[in-house]
């Protein structure tokens, strides 16, 4: 009677790691073979969602800062700068703001402010990147190496 119970117990133990790990070895569709193409490709929001973000205005799209250019432009950037009375702002010497660009490193001893929340909340958002206020100029800096990410000039102006 022992050994039907252990048996039994034996068996039942291994449906649960099997029903367990099953999820954990599925394909997600990110694999690197040629494929087919129609898998999921990670976890990207649907065109009509990309939209439907864009239309609210608030910037939130979680993705990687490759086309800053894209989601928010000058005009939009100065028109929030203008509504929250972030303008005035004196620029750079011209030394330091020649070494301001984009894949570079923050110059160093730069006079950098962080943007009031109000502003940001409206700005674009990539998880380990930060607006700063950089003289005249809003800029977007990778917090791990502090290289310059994107510049948008005159914003504050």
């Amino acid at each position: 009677m022992k050994t039907r119970r252990l048996s039994l117990m034996a068996v039942l133990l291994a449906g649960c790691v099997s029903l367990v790990s099953a999820p954990v070895l599925a394909n997600n569709g990110n694999g690197n073979g040629n494929g087919n193409k129609h898998g999921n490709h990670g976890n990207k929001p649907e065109k009509a969602e990309k939209g439907n973000a864009a239309k609210q205005g608030n910037g939130k799209n979680y993705g990687k800062p490759d086309r800053v250019e894209r989601d928010i432009s000058y005009d939009r950037a100065r028109h929030l700068a203008v509504n929250y009375g972030l303008t005035g702002n004196k620029p750079l010497p011209p030394g330091i703001a020649k070494n301001l660009a984009r894949g570079k490193p923050l110059p160093p001893g730069i006079a950098k402010k962080a943007v009031p929340a109000s502003m940001l909340s409206e700005l674009p958002y990539y998880p380990g990147y930060e607006w700063q206020m950089v003289g005249k100029d809003l800029v977007l800096i990778a917090l791990s190496t502090a290289l310059v990410t994107a510049v948008i000039n005159n914003v504050f102006d």
